[in-house]
C-alpha cells in the first residue's frame, strides 16, 4: 500500500492541496480508497473516560470536517476519529488558496478557518454512521468551534453541545485555532472559566447521566505563564481531556522562504518537538491527573512515543496522512509494539509520562 501511495503522491502533489483532499474525501465516500485491519493487540488497547481504544493512534480533527468518511478513515486502521471542527452555521471559511504543502520539510500551512456544511448536515451525516449495521471498532471525537464574527462563543458551543453531544463519545471544544478571529482570546483564565461553566451545564442538559468526555484543544504557541495559568483553569474546571495541541504560527527558519511567507497554522514535522514539550510541560503542571492526546508532528512510531513517554495517553495525526500515506497509522501501532517490547514495557500505559522519570 505505501508503494502504490508513493507511486500516486508525485500526482496528487501537482493538484491544490484543497482540490487533492476534496478528491480524497471523495474516493472514500465512494468506497475506492485503499483500506487498513485495525491493528489490534493488547499491548495498545486501552479502556479512558469509558471509552475502548482499540489503538492510540487517533485521526485528527480537520481532515473529515463534516463527518462524511467516518467509516472510511476507521478503515484505515486508526483506534479512533475526531470529526469536525463544525460550527453551527454553514460558511464559506476564508478566501482561497488557504492550503500550501511544503514536501521537502513534510510541513502544511493552512489558514481555513472552519469552512463546513454547519451543524445540520454534520448531524444528518453522523447519524447516518451511527445507524450503520456494521460500525467499526473505534472511539468517535466531535471536535466544536464557532462561527465567524460570533461575539458570544458560549451561544456557538453550547448550540453544539445542545445538538452533538449525545451522539459523542467525546467533544473537543476549539478554542485554538489561529485562523478564527477572537478564538484564542478565549486560551485566558475569565472567558475560558465562564465558556466551560456554560458548556459544561448544556452537556448535562443534554445527556444526563452518561455525557460524553469533554476535552479542551490548545494552542502551541503558550507561554510558561499562559500555560501555568490554563493547567490550573483545566484542572478547577473539571474537564475530561486535554489536546495538545494544535497548528503554530511559528516559522522556522528551515522552511523555504515562500513557503515561510503565507500566513496561518503550520503543521506536520517542523512542530514535532515543540508539540511534544507542551505535552510534557501541562502533564507536569496538572500532575499526570487530566489525560492528554497528543498532536503535532506525529509521523513515526518514535515520535509518536516520545509523546507518550511526555505524557500523552493517546495521539493524533493528520498531516503525515498527507505524506506517508493511508498506512501511516498501522505503521506507527507496529512500531510502537516493537518500542514497547524493547523498553520491557508489557503495556502502553506503562510507558505514559516516563520522561518524567516517574
Amino acid at each position: 500500500m505505501v508503494d502504490l501511495y508513493a507511486l500516486a503522491r508525485p500526482l496528487l502533489f501537482r493538484i491544490d492541496p484543497e482540490r487533492a483532499h476534496a478528491l480524497t474525501i471523495r474516493a472514500m465516500r465512494q468506497g475506492v480508497f485503499p483500506k487498513c485491519a485495525v491493528l489490534t493487540n493488547s499491548a495498545l488497547a486501552q479502556t479512558l473516560w469509558g471509552l475502548k481504544f482499540p489503538n492510540p493512534v487517533g485521526l485528527a480533527a480537520g481532515f473529515d470536517k463534516n463527518a462524511e468518511v467516518l467509516a472510511a478513515a476507521f478503515g484505515l486502521g486508526f483506534g479512533f476519529v475526531e470529526a469536525g471542527t463544525v460550527t453551527p452555521r454553514p460558511q464559506p471559511g476564508n478566501d482561497k488558496p488557504r492550503v500550501f504543502r511544503d514536501p521537502g520539510t513534510q510541513a502544511i500551512i493552512n489558514r481555513m478557518g472552519f469552512p463546513g456544511t454547519g451543524a445540520t448536515v454534520f448531524k444528518a451525516n453522523l447519524e447516518k454512521f451511527l445507524a450503520g449495521k456494521r460500525r467499526p471498532p473505534g472511539v468517535v471525537g466531535i471536535n466544536i468551534g464557532m462561527n465567524k464574527g460570533q461575539s458570544e462563543p458560549s451561544k456557538d458551543y453550547a448550540y453544539l453541545i445542545r445538538m452533538l453531544a449525545p451522539m459523542a463519545d467525546y467533544l473537543t471544544i476549539n478554542i485554538s485555532s489561529p485562523n478564527t478571529p477572537g478564538l484564542r482570546d478565549l486560551q485566558a483564565r475569565a472567558p475560558l472559566l465562564e465558556l466551560l461553566s456554560v458548556i459544561t451545564e448544556e452537556r448535562r442538559k443534554a445527556c444526563g447521566a452518561h455525557p460524553p468526555a469533554l476535552f479542551l484543544k490548545l494552542a502551541p504557541d503558550l507561554d510558561a505563564e499562559k500555560q501555568e495559568e490554563l493547567a490550573a483553569c483545566a484542572l478547577e474546571s473539571g474537564i475530561d481531556g486535554l489536546i495538545l495541541g494544535n497548528t503554530t504560527l511559528d516559522r522556522p527558519e528551515t522552511l523555504p522562504e515562500s513557503f515561510r511567507a503565507e500566513k496561518g497554522g503550520l503543521s506536520g514535522q517542523p512542530l514535532t518537538e515543540k508539540s511534544t514539550q507542551i505535552i510534557h510541560n501541562f502533564y507536569a503542571l496538572t500532575k499526570g491527573k487530566i489525560p492528554i492526546i497528543g498532536v503535532g508532528g506525529v509521523s513515526s512510531g518514535a515520535q509518536a512515543y516520545a509523546k507518550i513517554k511526555a505524557g500523552a495517553s493517546l495521539v493524533q495525526l493528520y498531516t503525515a496522512l498527507v505524506f506517508k500515506g493511508p498506512s501511516v497509522a498501522n505503521s506507527i501501532n507496529e512500531e510502537l509494539v516493537a518500542l514497547l517490547k524493547e523498553d520491557g514495557f508489557d503495556h502502553i500505559s506503562q510507558a505514559i509520562g516516563k520522561a518524567h522519570g516517574a
